[in-house]
């Protein structure tokens, strides 16, 4: 990553550690991005454009160059709102599941990656993307979803529901703070009933590209329908436990609802 994008701040400490992480001690990382897109595709050559900035990085997707290097896309999701977070609006999330950290490195610099990237750089006005590292989420039995108030139809079908978070005094390997830790456990008595499914939580390693923020973890939590994700979040018992103990754990988030196209981030995680 040579050249600074447009789109973003590279963290160039982290892309060095990423570099040049001992191979016994490397393994599998999920690069996890959010993206908000232009209006219109802005090709820095000057050629003239009527596509979209999504269009323009759909064109750019490197899916079989992903292939080549043995990482896999795991999920792509569109925003259908944002709850939380200040600007940008996120349009779309995904994660890429790379074998090593420094195959996402050295993807950087093959020439059939870098024929695809005046696309990215005409269509994304900005984007963070974090590597992330799965920890164990709470264990629970899960309830079926013909079982819940609110199932999935073919009007309102699943959700998944991601959080960014960065903690208030959380120390750099994402451990939760105790506030967090009982705000959890109060949510997820609200939750589970309620069809909650947890996809994946991810500690974050670092994150190489973004507005120069730092984040501790990134969470997706995957709801029946809509209906149920406003359930839970309207439920007295959930409120007063983000009151008491959310707001005072989190320093900065995004919180968004996202409609799945590709979701096999808990296969990732367990293969």
């Amino acid at each position: 990553m040579a050249d600074a994008p447009r789109y973003g701040e590279i963290d160039r400490a982290y892309g060095m550690r990423l570099a040049t992480t001992p191979p016994d001690e490397d393994g599998p990382i999920w690069m996890v991005n959010l993206m908000k897109y232009r209006d219109r595709a802005d090709y820095a050559d000057g050629r003239e454009s009527s596509i979209s900035g999504r269009e323009a990085d759909d064109i750019y997707a490197p899916v079989d160059v992903l292939a080549k290097i043995g990482a896999e896309v795991v999920f792509v999701a569109d925003v259908d709102q944002q709850l939380l977070g200040d600007a940008p609006v996120w349009d779309r999330v995904a994660i890429v599941k790379y074998a090593t950290r420094r195959s996402f490195i050295e993807m950087q610099s093959r020439p059939d990656f870098q024929d695809k990237h005046a696309h990215k750089e005409a269509g994304m006005q900005a984007t963070i993307v974090s590597g992330c590292l799965p920890i164990p989420p709470p264990q629970g039995e899960p309830v079926d979803w013909a079982d819940v108030a609110h199932p999935p139809t073919v009007e309102d079908g699943p959700v998944v529901v991601i959080h960014v978070l960065k903690f208030d005094e959380a120390s750099s390997n994402g451990v939760t703070p105790d506030e967090m830790e009982a705000y959890q456990n109060a949510a997820a008595a609200v939750a589970v009933p309620h069809g909650v499914r947890i996809n994946g939580w991810f500690s974050v390693d670092g994150t190489i590209l973004g507005d120069g923020r730092s984040w501790d973890q990134i969470r997706f939590n995957e709801f029946p329908s809509k209906a149920a994700f406003m359930a839970v979040v309207t439920d007295p018992a959930r409120l007063e436990a983000q009151k008491g103990h959310r707001e005072v754990a989190i320093a900065d988030t995004y919180t968004m609802i996202l409609r799945a196209s590709i979701n096999r981030i808990a296969d990732s995680i367990s293969s």
